[in-house]
Order: C-alpha cells, then structure tokens, then sequence
C-alpha cells in the first residue's frame, strides 16, 4: 500500500463529473506489419496482458480515506479484469478524420471509474476515408488519470506495451504480481492520525528549502536580471471559465526538421519556443476572429518534469510549471517568436531560482481535507467565472520516440495527445513527438470552441506564417535589439535552452 504525494491528490479532489481529471493519447497503427497482416482484439488483449508488469499504474486502485482526512492509497488491485479496461468499437461510414476526432472527444468526456485502476485503452477502427492512412488501420485511444502519472512517467506506461519491432517478444521475466487486501477503515484512520502529527515538520521543511531561493530570486530581480512580469495574472478569455461536461479534440502534425530551421532564426530558440508561439498565433487568430483578442498576451502554463534520473518509472506526478507569455499582441510571427524566447527564458531563471522541485512540494502545505473542499466549493459556486485567470491554457510537451514503435505487431505511424480542462483552464494543447513529426494536439471545452476545425486552421496558418518569415532574407536573427513595443528590459541569457 503506498500513499498518493499531496499533488497526486490534488487531481484526485479536482475531480468532477464535469472535469474528469485524465490524460491520454491517440495512437495510429498500420496492421499490415503484424504477423498475418492483420490484427484481432483478441490478440490485444493477450498482448497487453502480458506487458501488465511493465507499469504499476496497470493494476494498481484508488483507496480513499473517510472524509479525505488523508491523502488516498494506491493498492494491488484483488478484483482486476483486464476486459473492463480494454475496449473494442468503430467509426460507422465513411470513417474519416472528422469522425475519429468527436470520438476521441466523446471518449475523453467520461469520467472514469475511480474504485477501478485508472486507466482504459479503446480500440478504434474503420478509419477508411482518413486521408493518408493505409488501408486496415486502427487508433489506441488511452486514458490514465493524472493522479497515476504525468506526461514523462506516461511515456513509460506505453513504452510497456510498445516494441521496437513487429516480433511481439514476450517480456524475459515472469510476472511477480500479487493482489492486496483492501485496508480496513480503521487502518486508514490510524495513518491519517500520525500523517497529521507529522503535518507540520513537511511544512517546515518545505518552507525551509524555498527560503534561499526566495532570497536569490529576490536578488536577481533586484539586479534586473529576471523581471517578475510573468506573475501578473492572465487577461480572461472565453476559455477561462467554469467550463461543461462535454469536449472537442482535434491534432495538427507538422515536420519537426521545419520546427527546427525556424528555432534557428532566433538565437538560442529552443522547439517549445516555436511551438508556443504556433499556438499564440493560433489563438490570435482564432479570438481576433471573433473580435474577443485581448490587448495584453495570453499566458501559457508549461509544466516541467523534475523527476531525477532514478525516477524516470516512478508512480504519480513530479511536476512544477512556469508560465509563459504566447506574444498574442503581435502580430509579426518572429517578433512574437523572440517575445516568446524572451519570457521562456524569464520564467525558467524565475523557477531555477526557487528550485522546481521545492516548487513542486508547495502542494505539501495544503491539508488534505481543505484541498478536497476546497476543490468541490471552488466548482459548486462557479468561481472560475468571477475572476482573472492565473494562465489562459496549458501546453505540455512530451518527447516521444524517434525510432519505430509497434503494438501488437502493428506499426505506429502517429502519436496524438489529449488532456484535462477543468473550471477556470478550458483549453489543453499537448504536444507529442514521435519520428520525424511533432503534432499539436488539443482539447477543449465544446461550448467554448464550438468549432475545433478552425482552430486547426489557425495552427495550420499559424506554423505556416512563422515557417516563412523564418525563411525570407529579411529575417536575420537579431540579439541585441527588439522593436516590439512597449519596449521590455531584455533578460540576461545565462546558459539558455
């Protein structure tokens, strides 16, 4: 039995049956690779039962503690059925792109079972008129909720059930997995008590850790080497809101060699700059179409992983953010690129300053039972609605392979991301990347974007802008001097990324 960390809870206590609090993908395979060119749903669930000792996630359920006075418990899961996880559908004619994404949205929109082990793979096919495809493919549409693991440790639940060729080798070693009781309440009450008595060492210890860091940030700030503007709050959108119970998702691939010639028209751009700036002359775009654009930028949350190089497997979240400005007020596509860098490089000397990590643990101060409460008060109420947003969205990138992947034989020719809105964010971009492609995925609110096809026009024209003022002569990179206005104090850039 072991306890979910205070930031592993949290998703748990923001749980609503309006913002189920998953991640996921969506997976493209070509069956033609697999032995006899084809692929049965009985084969997968032979193959993924026997990768099940490759991620803890797969078997492993939620014990909650009365009154959440206490943060719950994972256990061993005694009633686990693979077949209640594993599901098999398809698009009904034609069985085109428009089709898979409502349900891939439709999908990602049903809260899970909580007393179940949280994750569900659907497999998906008759995607027949999808432009593109061969002929026979399926989609893997997963969902694993984010108290089980965040975007870099979820990359190594589906390393579990992927090969590195079509063979299907099974694992070398037998699965040891053994189910567990599930504990008596007076057990959990027991540990609730002495978690409690030990509350206020881990908030010493917390605040202890951040204090150098609040003191060098505070000296650099002081210096002016790194602004604090990045802690105003974020100018409110549509998409900042109490938001519905149902979801529109669509993905938008582009050539990760092109992202990479336009990082270069700026020095030391990194991908993320390039692909947030995509998405800030996407939702430009989108809301000036509108006539909604806000005169200040739209801000970003980016997570970041802080997970050491020994806990690359390991259950749960271990997460901090920064938050970004996505240069929505301008209108040159590589002055917003530089805008972009600029408050990128701002926001990470501002969280290496403190220590993500110790930022990451700030969680840690909360008691269980006031985060819980708070959470359900926070949605009952509609609070979302009655102020400024800390952030307008998230964008999350999860590096994927560069190499082939196969499930059940079947090769993968795409890798798509999904993920969580909820009261006050209704907007999600993840980013995965997989062989020579990186696509911009993205999950929304439906009464907040009622027409997801045109903000994947607005990515498309978006990337498309950037790609060729990158490529024009007039766009020599420029280090000393930036033209955009209101002027801004440039960061120093001391060892950026």
């Amino acid at each position: 039995m072991q306890q979910l960390s205070a930031q592993d809870a949290s998703f748990v206590y923001l749980e609503t049956p309006h913002t189920p609090m998953h991640i996921g993908s969506v997976g493209i395979y070509d069956p033609s690779t697999a032995p006899g060119g084809f692929v049965r749903f009985k084969d997968i669930l032979d193959f993924i039962g026997q990768r099940l000792q490759g991620a803890r996630s797969f078997r492993q359920r939620l014990v909650r503690v009365p009154f959440d006075l206490d943060h719950p418990y994972w256990i061993e899961d005694p009633e686990f059925d693979i077949e209640f996880h594993v599901r098999h559908i398809a698009l009904p004619k034609p069985g085109d792109w428009r089709q898979l994404c409502i349900q891939v949205a439709r999908l990602h929109a049903r809260p899970m079972d909580l007393s179940k082990p949280l994750w569900e793979f659907t497999v998906v096919e008759g995607l027949d008129e999808i432009e593109g495809l061969p002929p026979g493919c399926f989609a893997l549409v997963s969902k694993v909720h984010h108290a089980a693991i965040d975007g870099m440790s979820g990359v190594e639940m589906s390393a579990a059930v992927h090969d590195l060729d079509a063979n299907m080798t099974p694992p070398d070693r037998a699965d040891a997995w053994e189910p567990e009781n599930m504990p008596r309440v007076a057990e959990l009450l027991s540990r609730s008590y002495v978690n409690s008595l030990i509350q206020p060492m881990r908030v010493m210890e917390t605040i202890g850790r951040s204090l150098p860091g609040m003191a060098k940030l505070t000296a650099q700030v002081s210096k002016g080497d790194v602004s604090i503007r990045n802690a105003r709050p974020a100018p409110k959108t549509r998409f900042n809101g109490k938001v519905s119970a149902h979801r529109v998702w669509d993905a938008v691939p582009f050539k990760l060699a092109d992202i990479r010639a336009i990082k270069n028209a700026v020095p030391d751009a990194t991908v993320n700059d390039v692909i947030l700036s995509i998405v800030g002359g996407a939702l430009r775009t989108y809301l000036k179409d509108r006539d909604e654009l806000p005169k200040d930028t739209l801000t970003a949350m980016a997570p970041i992983s802080v997970r050491g190089e020994g806990e690359k497997a390991a259950l749960g979240n271990l997460v901090s953010a920064m938050v970004v400005g996505l240069g929505t007020q301008i209108e040159d596509p590589l002055e917003r690129l530089r805008f972009v860098h600029d408050e990128a490089v701002n926001s990470k000397a501002m969280t290496n300053a403190v220590g993500a990590k110790t930022l990451a643990d700030y969680s840690k101060l909360v008691p269980s039972g006031l985060a819980g409460l708070a959470a359900r008060l926070y949605t009952r109420v509609g609070a979302a609605n009655a102020h400024a947003p800390l952030y307008n969205c998230v964008v999350t990138n999860v590096p994927g392979s560069r190499v082939p992947m196969y499930f059940c034989g079947a090769k993968m020719i795409g890798m798509y991301g999904t993920g969580p809105v909820f009261d006050g964010m209704g907007l999600i971009n993840p980013v995965y990347s997989y062989g020579d492609t990186i696509a911009v995925s993205f999950t929304c609110d439906r009464d907040k974007m009622p027409d997801p096809d045109r903000y994947a026009e607005a990515l498309r024209s978006s990337f498309a802008a950037l790609k060729n003022a990158a490529a024009t002569p007039a766009a020599a990179p420029r280090a000393e001097k930036n033209d955009n206005k209101p002027a801004r104090k440039r960061v120093k850039r001391k060892g950026a990324t």
